[in-house]
Parts: structure tokens; sequence; C-alpha cells
């Protein structure tokens, strides 16, 4: 063994011009959608009764609040250059200390997400992350193969013994200090090669290491465990391994399956391992799968699948798999997927010898169902839908990854979907011939993708377009809608806009395989779309704009091409001047003026958007970078905006012809507009997501971009990353966010205005770097410290903030990488 420290000490004073700030007086809630989007995780608490945490793929991590029947958000708090850490890929409570969880926090494992992943400890179930430990490599919270775990273990003979499974080819990582530092298992034999697409950026990267298990008979309390399964995403070799020494050697488990992926593993007080297998990776695949049991003491798998791939009744893989704690003997698994006529939910009362199906033909259509489900406290779950049977108009889900037994409660139990999180309180129901009773437990989560955002003067005080579900009006904040927006339903809506002097008719365009782009007379009450009219070829949503007094419409459809229509939609012509993928917009005032921005190039239309001509040229960026980037002002013709990412916030008050850029304001990913402030000069309120003063957040201005006034603070970051962003006109101070859903904050107190006084920024920071080798592991532990102060007078000095992170890495950690922002769906 070996060692060599380096201390490397840093101090930088900076001087900063502070943005006021109003953070303080401002409330933050979510707007209540109710789910709609994929739970990949969710795990009791083995120790505490109601402790119970879930994850998200991009929605963060939530902890269950018994005394509510309602969910909460952990991961408000993240930064906006760290959205990634929102994309939870593990999450794990400590088998012993019922207060710590950990979680394993990184979006994507290739380039899309420029930070490494980071492990997350709390010792307080979630409110606070005291241990925060960046990682050698990335996690993939939204990536193929999400919903397999966990790759987070803690081992309950010695809860300071953490297991991680990481992606990419970077095997299996251990900590000894519950999380604080990390080193690489080199004696375990195999990374996880399967990919789910090699021939894609998305699906190419290698899905790694999935699960770990402990024995816990195998030990005991302080000496840790010595029998520990770790599954690989391996499909032509073995996948299952056992180490019977703590971790020290490894061996292939003799006798197992080969050909299938390991999806989700539990332990019986016997010892014995069920393991539910299918041939994708998932979320959305599996056409064959099966069930297996492993007895350890016999050394014999067996087959206990419900239906086995042998089967031409096999359709599916299997994936969501529980096991009963206060009566080990009753087992469930779910199907995934079988999409049609709907998902099934196995249970069995002797351990897979024998199941009960959840539903059953009873003559083709009719089905025999021992469930109800009742969706009256999320009702836009049907979508309006009345399909023929025997398909359901609810389906019991999809995607079901995660299905968890309460091991305190057996009439308890949760799964998630990929739309919402079902579960039952009736659970034993079902073992005596009953109905169970499914229901939403969602209530709190909300976890969609929000790609647009308008709040028109009258109607309706909020419609969105939203990523793989379509888009929602609500007339009440508190509570989710009774449907999602239909005739047409998108499969994602992707731009909304309303006509500025007559807000009731409203456009927006979607993706689907119906039509692209619908139309409502009546604020989003009724809406209708012909497919039949659009222009030939058009394939996605795209952007669309609709003038002031509703007399035309421009369509930037994708691919298609750039198209506008003066009848609403019943004919469409294709523009002159425009390039496909051109942002667009209408003047708020001026029904004849249209606005566009492609490549650094600015355009007018002065003909309803039938042609368009260039103008000023701008910095370029990314389309990943902003959101709806191209903006007008209500109420004054000509003004217009541009949010361009990184190169900042630009501004003309002469339809285009000229552009300032806002010196205060360094980056700009979105802007909205809102309610003036009483006696403010200026039309509108101003808010943007963007960079002032070095500080990344949510902004306001009362005068037109002069100044500006943060208005979120820290514990409500949400990961800001390209949101969209617009102000309530009706009332001053509101302004909505498409941040973990929708979020929406409102003033609680009058304006406050502080000086521009110069404050002066104190940072230092102390790295240790110990590099130490073992015959089992290798590692090379990086711990940093750093202290930031804030002078705000000549006599007063307040710490923000302190951090000590202790990380593990086989050699020195890169060098930060630029920001980037980035938005995929």
């Amino acid at each position: 063994m070996w060692k060599q420290v380096f201390i490397i000490s840093l101090t930088a004073i900076t001087a900063v011009l502070a943005a006021s700030s109003e953070s303080s007086q401002y409330d933050w809630k979510n707007v209540e959608i109710g789910g709609g989007g994929f739970v990949p995780g969710i795990q009791f608490s083995p120790v505490k009764k109601d402790v119970i945490y879930s994850r998200n793929d991009i929605g963060g991590c939530y902890r269950w609040n018994p005394s509510t029947n309602r969910w909460i958000q952990l991961m408000n708090w993240v930064p906006p250059k760290q959205w990634g850490f929102t994309g939870i890929e593990s999450i794990i409570p400590d088998p012993v200390n019922a207060n710590r969880v950990y979680a394993l926090a990184g979006m994507y494992s290739n380039s899309w997400d420029p930070n490494n992943a980071r492990l997350l400890r709390s010792d307080d179930q979630g409110d606070t992350w005291t241990v925060q430990t960046d990682l050698p490599f990335k996690s993939g919270g939204n990536m193929p193969g999400r919903g397999m775990g966990e790759r987070l273990a803690v081992d309950p003979n010695n809860n300071q013994i953490v297991y991680l499974a990481a992606r990419s080819g970077n095997g299996l990582w251990k900590s000894t200090n519950a999380g604080v530092s990390w080193a690489k298992v080199s004696a375990f034999p195999v990374t996880g090669t399967f990919a789910a697409d090699p021939t894609t950026d998305y699906g190419k990267d290698p899905i790694g290491v999935l699960w770990i298990k402990f024995d816990p008979k195998s030990g005991s309390s302080g000496q840790g465990s010595k029998t520990i399964y770790v599954a690989a995403a391996e499909t032509t070799k073995q996948s299952i391994y056992v180490s019977k020494d703590a971790g020290s050697t490894w061996t292939a488990v003799a006798g197992q399956p080969v050909g299938f992926l390991p999806h989700r593993g539990v332990i019986g007080p016997d010892g014995s391992l069920i393991i539910s297998y299918s041939n994708g990776a998932g979320p959305y695949d599996g056409t064959k799968g099966d069930v297996y049991k492993y007895n350890p003491s016999t050394g014999a798998w067996t087959n206990i699948s419900p239906i086995p791939s042998t089967s031409s009744d096999n359709y599916f893989g299997y994936g969501g798999l529980t096991m009963d704690a206060k009566n080990p003997s009753v087992i469930m698994v779910a199907s995934l997927n079988s999409w049609w006529p709907d998902n099934i939910l196995w249970r069995s009362n002797n351990s897979g010898a024998t199941w009960s199906r959840i539903w059953e033909f009873n003559g083709y259509p009719d089905r025999i169902l021992k469930y109800k489900l009742d969706i009256s406290s999320v009702p836009w779950l049907d979508f309006k839908t009345n399909p023929d049977p025997p398909t359901p108009a609810v389906k019991l889900g999809w995607m079901i990854e995660s299905m968890e037994i309460d091991p305190f409660n057996s009439d308890r139990f949760m799964y998630g979907t990929g739309m919402t999180i079902f579960g039952s309180n009736d659970l034993t129901k079902w073992d005596s011939g009953g109905q169970i009773t499914i229901v939403p437990m969602i209530q709190g989560q909300e976890e969609t993708a929000i790609l647009d955002l308008i709040s028109p003067p009258t109607g309706p005080v909020l419609h969105s377009a939203v990523g793989d579900i379509c888009g929602f009006t609500h007339t009440d904040l508190t509570k989710p809608p009774a449907t999602a927006m239909l005739n047409p339903t998108f499969s994602s809506g992707r731009s909304i806009d309303y006509a500025e002097l007559k807000p009731e008719v409203i456009v927006r365009s979607g993706d689907g395989d119906n039509a692209h782009i619908a139309f409502s007379f009546d604020s989003g009450s009724t809406w209708s779309g012909n497919k039949g009219s659009e222009p030939g070829g058009v394939t996605a949503g795209g952007y669309v704009a609709i003038a002031a007094d509703a007399s035309s419409v421009v369509w930037a459809a994708g691919t298609s091409g750039v198209f506008t229509s003066k009848n609403n939609g019943a004919s469409w012509t294709a523009t002159t001047g425009l390039q496909q993928g051109s942002y667009i917009a209408a003047d708020r005032v001026n029904p004849k003026k249209f606005y566009a921005f492609n490549l650094g190039t600015f355009y007018l239309s002065t003909d309803g958007g039938s042609t368009f001509k260039a103008g000023p040229t701008l910095p370029s960026t990314s389309a990943s970078s902003i959101n709806r980037p191209i903006k007008a002002v209500p109420g004054i013709e000509g003004s217009v905006f541009i949010t361009l990412g990184t190169a900042g916030l630009f501004k003309s008050t002469d339809s285009g012809a000229t552009f300032t850029k806002v010196s205060s304001v360094s980056a700009c990913t979105s802007i909205g507009f809102g309610k003036a402030a009483t006696g403010s000069s200026y039309p509108v309120a101003l808010y943007i997501v963007g960079t002032v003063d070095s500080l990344d957040a949510v902004f306001r201005s009362d005068d037109g971009g002069s100044s500006w006034t943060r208005i979120n603070d820290d514990a409500h970051q949400y990961g800001l990353n390209a949101a969209p962003i617009t102000g309530d006109l009706r009332t001053f101070g509101r302004v909505y966010v498409g941040a973990l859903g929708i979020v929406y904050g409102t003033r609680s107190g009058s304006v406050v205005v502080t000086s521009s006084s110069p404050v002066i920024k104190t940072t230092t920071t102390t790295t240790t770097i110990v590099p130490t080798t073992s015959t089992t592991s290798s590692t090379l532990k990086i711990t940093t410290t750093t202290t930031t102060s804030v002078k705000l007078s000549s006599t007063t000095t307040t710490t923000v903030r302190t951090t000590t992170s202790t990380t593990a890495q086989t050699s020195p950690s890169p060098t930060n990488c630029q920001a980037l922002y980035l938005q995929v769906y």
C-alpha cells in the first residue's frame, strides 16, 4: 500500500453587483396535474411504518406524508446548472436507520448531461442531503433500463456498507462509510455490456450492473453480510453473480438461465432468490420473459413464471416483483409490457407454485376483473376514451417496473406506471375472491415535461403543452383537471398561443398520429383539429403563433416547413422567406406582424405571415438551450424579446429593425409577461429564467428589463433548464414555470427594492487527494471543502454555504465543463 497527499488551496475574492431580492416574499407551489410521468421506483422502509420513497426519471424523488396521503418533493433545491440531478436512478432507505435514505442522482449517462452522477445521503428522511458525493461516472435516471434495480443497496447487518451498481462499463462500487467515499470493486468480474440500441446515442451506452441483494441471514449485526447477489445487464453469458465472503470474491451462480435481462430480485427468509426477467431493458419494450426461483441450498433454478416464455401466450417480459414481508410465501409480479388489452398483475400464495391473475377472459371480449379502478381523484387519466372491449378506458398501467407490498400492512401495495402510481388498501381481498379497489396514489407528485405555457387575460388561468400527454387547461390550480386536451389528443403537446385581442381563441400544436394542430374558440373548453386539411407531409407539431386578432396563424411544422392559414386551419399556404425549424411569434398589437428567428437571423412579416424578410443577425444558439425564444410584448407594437441562452437576452422596440442586448442579463433561456405593478410605467412585468449578477434564478423586472428582482430562493430552484415561463396577466407577481411539473410563485408581501450596493464574496476551497490501493479494490479519495462568505457591510459577514464531500475516483476528477442547457423528451 502506498499513500501520497496533495493539498490544493484556492481563495477567490470577487466583487459582485447584487440583484435585488424578493424571494422571501414568494410562496411556491405546484400546479396540480397529478403525476403524468413514469415512476420507475418505489421503496418502503423495512424498519418504520409509513416511511415510503419514490423516484422519477425526470421529476426528482419523493417521501410519503401519511398525515395527508400526499408525496413531498425532495429535490426542489437542485440548481439550474445541475438540472440532471432531478433524474433519480436509484433510491433506497437504510434498513437499520429509519431516518437515513440514499439517492443516486443523474439523468443521462451520455453527453446530454454535463455533470457526473452524485450520491446523496440524508439523515432526516430527505429534508436535507448532508452527504453529496460526486462520482467519477454518470448515471441514467432517464436512460434505457432505468426501471431495473435498485442500483443502491445497504447491508442490513452493517449499514456503513453500501453498494452501487454503475452504468457505462464502470462496474460495481462499494462504500464502507455510509456513502461518503467510494471504491470500485475490482474483483467483480463483469460490467453489464448489454445496450438497448447500439445505433443511437441514447441507446448505445451499456446499461451496466443492475442491482444488489444481501442475504440478511448470512451475517450478524455489525459484522456485515457474507452472501451478496449482484445482477448485471448480460444476455450472452451469466448475469447473476454471488459472493459468499462479503464481496472479496465473486462467481457466477451455477445453472442460471441465460438470454434474458434480470429486472428485479427479492430474497426470501429462507435465502431463496426470485428474479423477474425480460428480453428488453425496459421500460417500453419486453416481448418475452420468465420468473425464476433459485434455491441456494440445492443449487436448483425453478421456472415459476405465471406464463413461461416458451408459451405462445407469453408476449411480454416480467418487471415489477414483490414479496409480502409479513407472509413471505406471497409474491406478486407484473407483465412488462402487455400493451393489449391491458397489463397483467399476478399474485401467488405459495411462493410461485400457482398464480392468480388480476383479470381473466370470460369468452372474448368479456373479462372477469378482480379489481375496481377508481380514478375520481385524477379524472383525466381516462383521456375520455371509449375503446372497444376488451381494452378498458383506464388501463392498469404500463411500464410497471416497481411494485411493492407494504412490509407493515399486507393490505397496502403500490406500483409505478408510465403515467401514475396506482395502489390499493384492501389487497388481501384478492385472496378471498373479492374485488380490490385500485386508486391513484400519486397526489403531490408532479412529473411532466412542460414544453409551453400561456396565461391569457381572460378565461381559464393556465394552459399548457405537455410532453407525452398533450396538455391541460386549468381553471383551478389546486385540482387535477377533469380531462387532458382532447380532439385531438396529441402524444406530446409542443406549443400553444392565444390571440391577444381575442384571448378566447387559442391554437396549439403537437405530435402524434392524428391532427398536429388544433383550435379553440371558447378558451380551451372545446377543440377542433383536422388532419386532412393539414399541409402534406406534416409529422410533428413544431411551433405555432396566432395573430393578435386571430385573423391568421403561422405554423412552423417541424421539418415539414412553415405555413400560414387565414381561415382557422381549413387550408394552408407555404410562407416565403423562412426555413423549416424557425421559431415564430405574433405581434400582440398589430395583427399583420409576425416575427421569426432561425440560425441567428431575425425575420419580419407585415402581411399576416405570408412572407418574411430577413433582418439583423444575432448570436446563434442551440435549440436545446432555450424555450420558445422569441416573444412579443403585450400592449406594445413592435416590442420583441429574444432569449439566446448563454448569449443573453436581446430586446427590440422597432419590430426587429434593431436589437439591444439587455446588459444586466448574462444568460437567459426563457421569458414571459405578466400583469404590471401598480404605477409601473411599463405595461407588463417581465419574468425570466436566466442569470443576473452571476446568479442563476427566476427574476422579475417591473421596468422593462432595466433592473431585476430575484423571486425564487435556493430551496426552490427546481433544476431549471430551458424551462417555459409565463406571468399571470390578471394577478401581479404571479408566475408559472415548467419545472418538476408546473410550479407557480405568488407574492405574499409588498414590493421591496433593495440597493445595488457591492457585495464581496469570498470562496475558499481546499482539496485533499489521497490515492490508495488494496487487493480487492482501488480508489482515489478526493475530499473537497468549500466555504463561501458574503460580506454585507464593513462589520457583518454571513456564511452562506459550507460543504464537505469525499469522492472516490480511479483517476483525478476532470475540470469543470462549461454549463449546458438541454431539454430532451
